[in-house]
Formats: C-alpha cells, structure tokens, sequence
C-alpha cells in the first residue's frame, strides 16, 4: 500500500508543517501523518503569531523559504509593530489572524506542493534497527518505511486534560491523546519529562459590552511578515480591533474559592507550566499584592464570534471559571464557548539531540517542536524548518544546517535547548539573544536568505530583491557620510527638535547620529535630504537609518560575534575521549560525553562547563 518515503514528519502542527514542506521542497519525498487531516497547522491557542522575539523568528522563517510568514500574512486581521518606543533591536511584529483561514491556507499549501503525501492516523511505534530509524507503525497497523523520521508530537504524548477535579485523555479539548510512542523511547533508552500549558476559556462575542473595554486598533500602516512578492500588509479598513480590560479583587476572590480543586494546587499535575505565560490563578497567588491584571480580548477570526480572552488561562471547575469571568467589565452578560483547561503532556529534555535536531541515539531520527520542551508556534515552526531540512540533508548525504547564535534568533533558541536544556517551557525573548542588536526584524533577509538560496528553498526573485535592497543601501549610506550640510540649513531643524546648533558644516550622518533626530525629520525639514533619498523605498530608509544611527554598536556586536566564533572552528571528534582528561571536573566530563559536542564553542555553552573546563580541553584538542 505504501512506497517507501525519504522523510515520514509525525504530526501536522506548526512544526510538522514547516519540516514537511522543507524536506519537500529540497526534493525528499515526504509523507505527512497527522490524526486528523482537518486540524492542520490549528492555532490550538491563541490565534496570532508574532510578537517579541518571535515576531523575528517569524521573519527568519521566511527569509530562510519556510511558509509561516507567508501564511501568517494571508489570515492577518490585525497588524501591529511592538516596542516601536525603544531601538530597533526591539521592534517586534506581530499579527492578530483568524483562525480557520490560517489552517486552511497552510493545508492548501501542503496539498500543492508536490512531493507532501498525507496519512490520517495515529503513529504508535517507530521501526528501529541497530540505532537507526526505518520507519513508523500506525494505529491502524501500517508499516510505512523511510529513511528519516521527525517527530513532532505537539501536546499529544500520553496528552491529559485538566478542568477542576476532572481529567481526561486528550491532545487537544476534544482529541484523543497518542500513546506508545513515549514508552518505546524510554525503552531505547532516552530520557523523558513532563510539561504542561494551559488554554483560556472561548466567549461569545455577541454577549461582551464593548463599551467598558480600551479599544486596541492595529497599525495605520500595517505591514507584514513575508518578504515575497507573494502577499501584502491586511487593508486598513480590513483590520479587526482587540480589546482591553482587567480583573479586579471580586475576580480574584472568586478564582480563589476554586484553588482546593485546582490540579495545579492539588498536586495533579507534575509538570511544570510556561513562566512567562502563567495561569490567572498561578497570576494571584505570586502577584498578590497587585489588584488588577490586564485581559486582552482578542477576536478569532473576520467572520466568527468567537473570542480568545487572552490573560486568562485557567484549569479551574468550569463554573468557578464562568462565575469569575462574569465579573470583568465588559463580560457582565457573557456566554462561554468552552472553558479553559490545562494539559499536560510528555517532554523529551533536548539535551540529548544534535544542532541540527537529529537524536543522539537513534540515527536519522529528528525531533521539533514541543516534544523538545518549548513553547509557542513560532518556536515550533523554526525548530520543525530545520528539522525537516536537515532531515533532508542527512538522506541527501549532505552537511547540516546549522545556524550559529549571532545569525538568527532561531541558532539561539536550538543551541539554547541542545546546550543548556529545559526543564520547563522554553519561550524565546530578546534577552536571551547576545547579538540582538545584529538580529533584528528588519534584516532578517540580508541575513539569511542567501543561505535558504543556497539550501534550494528561496527562490532567485528573492535573492535577487536582497541583493538589490543590499545595494541601495550601501548607497544611501555612503552618500550620508560623504555630504556635508551647512549650519543655516541645518540649525532651524536641531533647534526646533531640542538638540544643540552646529558652528560649522556638518556630514549628514552625523547629524542623524543625533538621539534627537530621525531620518524622517530630516526627509521633512531638509532640501539636501528631500533629493537624496528621491526613489528610495521604505525598507532602504529604514535600513540607512538603523546602520548609521547605530553604527558603533553594530561594529562592537560584530567583533564580538566574530570572536566568539572563533571557538566554533576548533571541530571535536565524535569519539573524542573525555573519560581520560582528570584535570577537568566529573560533571563536565559526564555531560561532555553525554552531549558531544561537535565544536569548543558548542562545549563552552553547555551548562555546568566552566570557563577552567574549556580550557584544559583547548589544550588537549592541541590548542
């Protein structure tokens, strides 16, 4: 019944779409399993994607030739840019989108491309000899062979579902849980964990007072996330507004009368939630001392009711939820559509995968996505692109792909997760990102599409439009520092922006170096300016202004990246022998060999490696 495929992907999330359609798209014939066919890429939580540091995760994404930019871009019912108050390392896109029509676009894309074949089932077992993967047994009992598997399980792993003393089995609210996958891992002999997270409860739109909330529109000039031709910013008149209200003390109280049947409190569930996206009764009993905590009220969709109350995640009984939320302004007559629940669900501790998300156990075999302890779809979906295209490159008999920390924020989240570990949901911020004032938003095609052109999965109009908005660039920046502006031109616009005159003529760029001053003012108070930049796009202004306002920073990111790097040249054999290196500590000799890292700089990043470890290793590699 089944021809043998060069990659089988396990699961149709986030993850599994983007790694199936990688592996596709390189030239692997790929077979998508997923449990239901009509689930496809669901926004199982809330429905937007972007946001800080995922918003550049995204845009990586899409530089690279992944789809999720793309997808994101056709479905978008609200664009915002955040942290436009602070540099531009901060900036961060993000899309408010409906639902239905971002799984239905990333299923019509799948379904277009080609080499993706689909199998609605449940795999239970994988086929496994002498260390490498053949293949997967389904539910039904197919055997289907491959030369690569990825699993991209999501929440569904001996999934439970958590709703005040009630618990049940479940991927999802109303799906089935997978099992037998997790067991026959543990057999194998890998390591396994448990996590869980937890959804909000779905209001009728139709019952909310509008009226008591803050209106929350999306940008005037809304952009998008693809750098393709292929899609443009959601007209704004297109544009569907959020909402903002708060809880209050009569909230909490009545939360709090339901914390003896939380599974949280109660010791039900074992794993451990996202930090930074925590429970609103997890919300009042570590904040107790703050009165109030914003709820956003977000819509799902241009053409549905059915509202997402973001900030209000909870596993409470079902009547305590509705009871509380009844009590928010603007909710006084609301009607649920369902109520929030928690899940939890196996983990797999990314320790034991290689850079390029391949096992360290079982050859040929990948795994992205939640299974590896993050959280967030834009996490899943830059973990499933590698995945699926190294999953490629190791049938192809070709090198990883690897991508180093100071090249995107998604070398950051993999090295994190294969270095350092989790132990509870990984979601990716700018803090942990050293270079970030290097990976910005807006440069994530001058960062990375050549690399996807070179892998085959960006297309020759894209590198071409890089190259040229590379070129432009180059220009405008090298006429700002060549040309001078005397003080009477000059001084009205300081004066009038509160920054001090100049005594004598001044280069251009630095008069734009000024805090005060921004290229835009510059565009509307000087002649000089107004002509120069005659037929210059947005994105070649705004890339002029970052490189030449931030110029010094940038350069200092830069000699540090390279220096860094450095370490990364320095290649460790795989059957290096740490065991016989006595000057080096027991624990980092353990975890050395346990994670094997292909470089010293890989080495120097695993947790509990000491600055005196990496040492004494320089000088047995012969350094």
């Amino acid at each position: 019944m089944f021809n043998k495929y060069n990659v089988i992907v396990v699961g149709a999330g986030h993850a599994g779409c983007e790694a199936a359609a990688a592996a596709a798209n390189l030239g692997s014939k790929v077979l998508l399993i997923t449990m239901d066919m009509n689930k496809i890429a669901q926004m199982s939580c809330n429905p937007a994607m972007g946001g800080i540091a995922k918003g550049q995760i995204v845009r990586e994404i899409d530089a690279l030739g992944g789809y999720s930019g793309i997808v994101s871009d056709k479905s978008t019912i609200q664009f915002r840019m955040l942290n436009l108050s602070k540099g531009p390392a901060m900036w961060s896109p993000r899309t408010q989108n409906d639902r239905m029509v971002f799984s239905a676009e990333w299923r019509e894309r799948l379904e277009k491309t080609p080499n993706v074949d689909f199998w609605q089932d449940m795999v239970r077992e994988l086929i496994v000899e002498d260390g490498r993967v053949l293949g997967v047994i389904t539910g039904m009992g197919q055997r289907i062979e491959s030369d690569a598997v990825v699993l991209t399980n999501g929440t569904f792993l001996n999934g439970i579902i958590h709703i005040g003393t009630k618990q049940f089995g479940g991927g999802r609210i109303g799906e089935k849980a997978a099992s037998g996958l997790t067991e026959q891992l543990i057999q194998l002999g890998f390591e396994s964990g448990r996590m869980k997270t937890g959804t909000p409860p779905r209001i009728d739109g139709r019952t909310l007072n509008y009226d008591a909330m803050e209106r929350q529109d999306g940008d005037e000039n809304p952009s998008k996330f693809s750098y393709s031709s292929e899609t443009a910013p959601v007209k704004q008149e297109k544009q569907r507004p959020c909402w903002i209200t708060y809880t209050n003390e009569k909230v909490h109280d009545i939360l709090r009368t339901g914390f003896d049947e939380s599974p949280m409190y109660a010791g039900r569930i074992q794993g451990l939630g996202p930090r930074y996206c925590p429970s609103i009764e997890d919300k009042i009993n570590r904040f107790a001392e703050r009165d109030r905590h914003q709820i956003f009220v977000e819509p799902e969709g241009w053409n549905t009711v059915e509202i997402y109350v973001n900030g209000f995640s909870t596993s409470l009984p079902d009547h305590i939820q509705y009871k509380a939320i009844q009590l928010i302004p603007g909710f006084e007559n609301a009607k649920m559509f369902r109520p929030g629940y928690a899940i939890e669900y196996d983990y797999f501790p990314p320790t034991q995968l290689k850079l390029s998300l391949e096992t360290h156990l079982i050859e040929n075999l990948f795994f992205a996505g939640q299974i590896n302890g993050t959280t967030g779809y834009e996490e899943a979906a830059c973990q499933g692109l590698i995945a699926g295209i190294n999953a490629h490159q190791k049938v192809a008999e070709k090198d990883a792909f690897i991508l180093k920390r100071s090249e995107a924020y998604i070398g950051v989240l993999i090295d994190d997760l294969v270095n350092k570990g989790t132990d509870e949901p990984y979601r990716m911020f700018t803090s942990r990102a050293e270079y970030r004032i290097l990976l910005r938003q807006d440069n994530a095609d001058v960062r990375l599409t050549e690399m996807g052109h070179a892998l085959g999965l960006a297309s020759d109009e894209r590198l071409e439009a890089v190259k040229q908005k590379i070129s432009k660039t180059d220009n405008l920046v090298k006429l700002f520092k060549k040309t001078s502006i005397t003080p009477s031109e000059v001084n009205p616009m300081l004066e009038q922006l509160g920054t001090s005159a100049v005594p004598q003529n001044y280069k251009l760029d630095a008069i734009l170096s000024r805090p005060q001053v921004t290229l835009n003012n510059m565009i509307a108070s000087l002649p000089l300016v107004q002509n120069m930049v005659i037929g210059c796009d947005s994105e070649t202004l705004l890339q002029t202004e970052i490189l030449l306002k931030y110029e010094g920073y940038l350069e200092k990111e830069k000699q540090l990246a390279d220096k860094i790097n450095r370490l990364e040249d320095i290649k460790i054999m795989d059957d290096f022998d740490y065991a016989n290196i006595q000057s080096m500590s027991k624990e980092a000799r353990e975890k050395l060999h346990k994670q094997k890292p292909k470089t010293l700089g890989q080495a120097s990043r695993i947790s509990g490696i000491s600055p005196a470890d990496v040492s004494v290793l320089m000088i047995h590699l012969g350094r």
